[in-house]
């Protein structure tokens, strides 16, 4: 499977993503800000980022961009979460170079299903 970093400032939101993942068998890497999954993912590139979108200093979004600023980064599949669902959120993290955009509340079962398609697509 794949090595996941997951970056989610809500405790439960965190665990409830690192247990769905875990249990689809991917390695989890799980940080509480944006920052720390910069930091992270410029050290050593997971396979695939997840980002919630509203985290205290650096945004979701903002990570985002600078991930795809950077050569060694700017390949790595991109899932933005958020509770922002109308479409100038999903327009401004799409054009962030996001690779995907999932609002919550949703399902663990289509967050694990959505991150094997945006994997899947990047490996091709």
């Amino acid at each position: 499977m794949a090595t996941v970093l997951v970056a989610e400032d809500d405790s439960d939101i965190r665990d409830l993503i690192v247990f769905k993942l875990e249990q689809a068998g991917h390695t989890v890497i799980a940080v509480g800000d944006g920052a720390s999954a910069l930091r992270l993912a410029r050290e050593r590139p997971p396979e695939i980022v997840l980002l919630d979108v509203m985290m205290p200093g650096m945004s979701g979004v903002e990570v985002c961009r600078e991930l795809r600023r950077h050569p060694e980064t700017a390949g790595l599949p991109i899932i933005l979460l958020t509770a922002r669902a109308q479409e100038s959120d999903v327009a401004k993290g799409l054009t962030a170079g996001a690779d995907d955009y999932i609002v919550k509340p949703f399902s663990p079962r289509v967050l694990a299903d959505r991150v094997h398609s945006v994997l899947a697509r990047a490996r091709t």
